[in-house]
């Protein structure tokens, strides 16, 4: 299998506070580990600036704008609690959402069978109108509508397996039957939703939430009821917001999953993307605040991404 990775160097620019978890070093991380000669096969490529308009797929125009006129040229500016927009910030989101939207073009054209992109900040508690939870603008979201847009796409499915439930990509998809958001993450844990009574409009939905110290055979049950509803979806592509926070070292939640994990989820999407959507996966990175987590875990999934 042919596997794309983009990034960007602008990923190490959107500045946060001292002691803020999501931090630049979550990037330097990944990047060290991807420069194993195990991963020589990989297609590099950097992440394109896309046009602010690309994220009107899954916001409001009124939203993107109060987002761009926000953006500081010097200092910070807090718009949640614990998300903030530096002079750095608006080059890395619109590269995180360019990076995102290229995978799946390049993905759907064939020229590579999946895709891995590692920019910051993550995007999944990112609402339609509201920045929270580090995230800025929804990138997998965003994603998940481009495929729809540009490529006519009837189905998509995206998987969310970090450990905080992507309150952003449910409230985006909760009444579009054409789009599966399925999470698995821990309860109660922030930011407080994704309980599985929450389905969507069209029951399009799929929330199986873990308890504080569940292990990784707990999640590989868990994960086993998502792929059976992402099966009987029948996705043309499959995303994943790809969070490694449910790691046992992560210090923000209380799962226990070890890196195999993420490499056994990996390949059970795969199968997936096999059976329905021509191998065709885009993951996106979302959380993970251990470095060595981190490290450890994108080893796993990019080793699982290309068919090692």
């Amino acid at each position: 299998m042919t596997t794309l990775y983009l990034s960007h160097p602008s990923a190490l620019d959107h500045a946060v506070p001292e002691g803020h978890p999501e931090r630049p070093s979550r990037i330097r991380a990944v990047e060290r580990v991807l420069e194993n000669e195990r991963f020589a096969g990989l297609v590099r490529g950097e992440a394109p600036k896309a046009e602010p308009s690309v994220a009107t797929l899954a916001h409001p125009n009124e939203y993107v704008d109060a987002i761009l006129a926000a953006a500081p040229n010097e200092g910070m500016v807090a718009i949640d609690g614990d998300t903030v927009l530096s002079p750095g910030t608006m080059e890395s989101v619109l590269r995180a959402v360019g990076g995102a939207v290229h995978a799946v073009d390049a993905v759907i054209a064939g020229q590579c069978s999946n895709a891995f992109v590692a920019m910051r900040p993550p995007g999944h508690h990112a609402e339609r109108t509201r920045a929270m939870g580090f995230c800025v603008f929804n990138q997998a979201a965003i994603a998940a509508r481009h495929a729809r847009a540009k490529h006519g796409l009837a189905r998509v499915a995206l998987v969310d397996w970090d450990v905080h439930h992507g309150n952003g990509s449910q409230d985006i998809f909760w009444d579009d039957g054409a789009v599966m958001y399925a999470s698995t993450h821990q309860m109660p844990l922030f930011p407080g939703s994704g309980s599985a009574s929450e389905r969507g409009t069209k029951d399009t939905i799929v929330n199986v939430p873990l308890r504080p110290n569940d292990d990784g055979a707990v999640f590989r049950e868990a994960f086993e009821a998502i792929l059976r509803r992402v099966d009987a979806f029948a996705p043309d592509l499959i995303l994943v917001s790809a969070g490694f926070d449910a790691h046992r070292l992560d210090p923000l939640a209380n799962l226990r999953l070890d890196e195999a994990d993420f490499g056994w989820a990996t390949r059970k999407l795969l199968d997936l993307a096999d059976r329905h959507a021509g191998g065709r996966l885009v993951s996106i990175l979302e959380g993970g605040y251990s470095l060595e987590g981190l490290g450890k875990s994108v080893h796993e999934h990019v080793d699982a991404l290309m068919g090692h």
